[in-house]
């Protein structure tokens, strides 16, 4: 793999307890790379290195404020875009080339980059939404010691939460195939749904959605092993309020990382300062003290070694899983 070159250091005042540089990794494909950008602890070697995988449509931007609070609490941090999305975009939307396969070796990429470039710290994912699903279907597992899944699940349809749900058919016969083969991608943006998506990516998440398994009934036997050869632990967080991901979806996932030592979490959205968490409120900055301080127990048994299930951050478990 080729080393990523850095592109740009962001200033940040002397007094600043982190420091953000910006980098990009080659892919395979002629010279297009992907975004990275990495937040890490001023005052100290870093703890471990944590990843956050961004969900469908989402970038990498919006996890700024947490990639920031996890640096003060001494975590190296890296963010990124996956191909033709956000800053990893380098042509036109409609031209850009990837489907969530190639998003998924986007993971291993960086995870490789990363265990390459701070060979001596733990690794640590935290993935939301898609950015949890893509590790299982890694060649080979990724070379992580803890998984944290928040508000991700299966996204075959007839799972998804209530108000996802009234609408999703209309999405999946109606708006995405009809925009996308008008547009040559889908606009997300402009429409207010999702956010921008190459072709590939839009067409092949409208069949894993269609298919009551998901991407292992949709891509068949070899995704189903994929996620059964990932042995690390997996801690998978389901808000009650998420109006995308049910809970029957979210065991699914939990389901499909069969080998992995495994705690499926119910969160309740009273937690949050507003009431009300969804399926992306959980990064929001006003989470730091009651929703994101919490993680640091379970970060540290992962950066420990610990290889079991994780103990539930916020209350008893109502059923172990």
């Amino acid at each position: 793999m080729q080393t990523a070159q850095s592109q740009a250091s962001v200033q940040a005042p002397a007094q600043a307890a982190v420091q953000w540089t910006e980098m990009a990794l080659p892919i395979s494909v002629g010279s297009a790379h992907l975004v990275l950008r990495q937040c890490q602890p001023r005052a100290a070697a870093p703890l471990a290195q944590v990843v956050v995988a961004g969900a469908m449509g989402v970038q990498q931007s919006y996890y700024q404020a947490f990639a920031r609070w996890l640096a003060e609490q001494g975590y190296g941090v890296t963010t990124f875009d996956y191909r033709g999305h956000g800053l990893s975009l380098q042509v036109a939307l409609r031209d850009a080339r990837a489907d969530l396969l190639d998003w998924a070796k986007d993971c291993e990429l960086v995870a490789a980059h990363l265990k390459q470039q701070f060979p001596q710290q733990p690794l640590i994912w935290i993935g939301h939404s898609v950015g949890s699903q893509l590790p299982g279907l890694a060649s080979i597992p990724l070379p992580i010691n803890g998984l944290l899944s928040v508000g991700s699940g299966s996204g075959y349809w007839r799972d998804n939460a209530a108000p996802t749900k009234r609408m999703i058919r209309l999405f999946w016969w109606g708006v995405a195939p009809l925009v996308t083969a008008l547009y040559g991608a889908f606009p997300g943006r402009k429409l207010g749904i999702v956010g921008d998506l190459p072709a590939g990516v839009i067409w092949q998440w409208r069949r894993w959605c269609l298919n009551p398994l998901y991407a292992m009934g949709a891509e068949g036997r070899w995704a189903a092993e994929a996620y059964a050869a990932a042995r690390y632990p997996l801690h998978a967080l389901y808000f009650e309020d998420d109006e995308m991901m049910s809970l029957a979806s979210v065991q699914a996932l939990v389901g499909w990382y069969k080998s992995a030592p495994s705690t499926l979490e119910r969160v309740d959205p009273g937690l949050a300062p507003s009431g009300r968490i969804g399926h992306l409120g959980y990064f929001k900055e006003e989470m730091r003290e009651l929703l994101w301080q919490p993680l640091l127990p379970l970060l540290q048994s992962w950066r420990d070694g610990d290889r079991g299930p994780g103990k539930p951050l916020f209350g008893p478990l109502e059923s172990p899983v």
